[in-house]
């Protein structure tokens, strides 16, 4: 049996804001039980919520010598769908409203203390992993205290470690000064080769020198990662590592996103009857939102945060000419001000062709995956991305520019060899966007034949987590080596 501990920041079902917590609540639950034993360690937050908090119970408690301080570290333990997972509990780090605060120097304090607590608890639970898979900046520091104050004790030596990137944009940097004395490492650590890059500290990039493996969340953003476009200034250092990275392209968990018993959706359906009984969610979703009810009109959702990093300056720029098409437009989501007042804007002028929900539900993003007829997604970088696997799973074909995990999982349209599950665009552009809706419009009108084979093929694709499990699999028995 091999061991296998993930430390996260985040994970479903106890706490999320993004993709990470799914990662981590639903990786572990597909991973062999018969040869691995996988446990997660996350933080105890006092805003889970109430239900999930009665799940907890005590396990240990003892004190940490950290940041000049000793520093009270609780244990607490759970089990869901036969995962164990354990809880680090302290109150001056983990109590808020939010998982996150946007105090910067506060949150890489948070981790860092969060990261030494982790490692700390191991021999206290008697839980001795072969590798620790750590997953984002607030676990960059893992596996550099590993290096530099656990392995002398034998409990610890010879643990591997594996470093996720799940978004290379966030990697936890702040002044050595603090840094050094939050963390107590010695002068050794920040160099250039080590956390020190452009002269700060970089808790992510301590994590991808200190690994013995990198991965990331798609092939594709494996590649896109080395070089200076999207990079973030660490395209030297993953170059330098390329032979120790690798993309491995996230699940979705095909039990919660299933047209077929989705609580969600009032009409169920599968790849056997889709044709006849998709578009019953469509009428029932254009009654609920006050937009003409026609089953013949091509309906086009979004389901998103409305930021730059999703291509919406793309869609600013067309909306108006967009909205001159035979097309509706279902948007859901928040972010940036601007955005949700552009979706606002064109809700006004085109009130039975624009919905714009200004604010997130889960039943909503359900409704729109099983009721539209194509989904919008342009983003301008995108390291896996979820969405498009949902839209896959309900028949909702893929508009997205090939990038990232999106070039991965959706195969464009090929009219002369009748392929594909989706269309696509490859350039940061609002015009070739704007062509590419255009000729998903024009196939779904005058080509419907070849519309619902394409259908076929996005119902038929697997991305649950078993296959992307299997892989990762492979790369742990690979990296403990037997």
């Amino acid at each position: 049996m091999k061991n296998i501990l993930f430390i996260a920041s985040e994970g479903v079902p106890f706490i999320k804001t993004g993709g990470l917590a799914d990662v981590v609540g639903s990786l572990p639950k597909c991973i062999d039980k018969e040869y691995y034993d996988v446990r997660v360690m996350i933080p105890k937050y006092s805003c889970m919520s109430d239900k999930m908090k009665e799940k907890l119970s005590y396990k240990a408690h003892f004190y940490m010598d950290f940041h000049w301080k000793d520093e009270y570290v609780g244990i607490l333990e759970s089990e869901v769908d036969g995962v164990k997972y354990y809880f680090i509990d302290n109150e001056g780090y983990f109590t808020g409203v939010k998982p996150y605060t946007d105090n910067a120097l506060f949150e890489i304090e948070k981790y860092a203390y969060f990261s030494k607590a982790c490692l700390s608890a191991l021999p206290v639970i008697g839980f001795r992993p072969d590798l620790i898979h750590c997953h984002d900046w607030q676990t960059g520091l893992v596996p550099v205290y590993l290096h530099e104050r656990f392995q002398g004790n034998e409990f610890f030596r010879g643990i591997k470690t594996v470093m996720t990137i799940h978004n290379l944009k966030f990697q936890g940097k702040w002044n050595v000064k603090d840094v050094q004395d939050i963390t107590g490492l010695p002068d050794y650590y920040f160099t250039p080769d080590k956390l020190e890059a452009y002269k700060d500290a970089n808790l992510l990039k301590g994590g991808l020198v200190f690994a013995d493996a990198i991965t990331t969340v798609s092939d594709t953003y494996a590649e896109e990662i080395k070089t200076e476009f999207y990079g973030e200034n660490l395209e030297g250092l993953l170059r330098a590592r390329s032979g120790d990275l690798r993309g491995i392209v996230n699940g979705i968990d095909y039990d919660d996103f299933n047209p077929e018993t989705d609580k969600h959706l009032e009409y169920p359906y599968n790849a056997m009857n889709y044709r006849k009984e998709k578009v019953k969610n469509k009428r029932a979703l254009q009654k609920e939102l006050g937009l003409e009810v026609n089953d013949k009109i091509m309906m086009i959702g979004i389901v998103s945060r409305l930021t730059d990093q999703k291509g919406f300056d793309l869609i600013a720029h067309v909306m108006d000419e967009l909205c001159q098409d035979a097309v509706q437009i279902v948007a859901l989501g928040t972010g940036e001000e601007r955005y949700e007042n552009m979706f606002r804007h064109f809700d006004w002028k085109y009130s039975n062709k624009v919905s714009a929900n200004i604010y997130y539900s889960d039943a909503l993003s359900h409704k729109i995956y099983g009721a539209c007829d194509a989904f919008l997604m342009p983003s301008l970088f995108e390291p896996c991305g979820l969405s498009q696997l949902m839209s896959l799973r309900y028949g909702t074909l893929p508009i997205v520019r090939e990038t990232g995990g999106l070039k991965d999982t959706v195969e464009p349209y090929n009219e002369y060899e009748s392929r594909g599950t989706g269309f696509s665009f490859v350039n940061y552009n609002a015009h070739e966007m704007m062509a590419t809706v255009r000729y998903a419009e024009r196939i779904y009108y005058d080509k419907k034949r070849e519309w619902n084979k394409m259908v076929d093929r996005a119902m038929a694709a697997d991305f649950s987590w078993h296959v992307s499990a299997t892989k990762y699999q492979e790369m742990y028995d690979w990296l403990i080596g037997y």
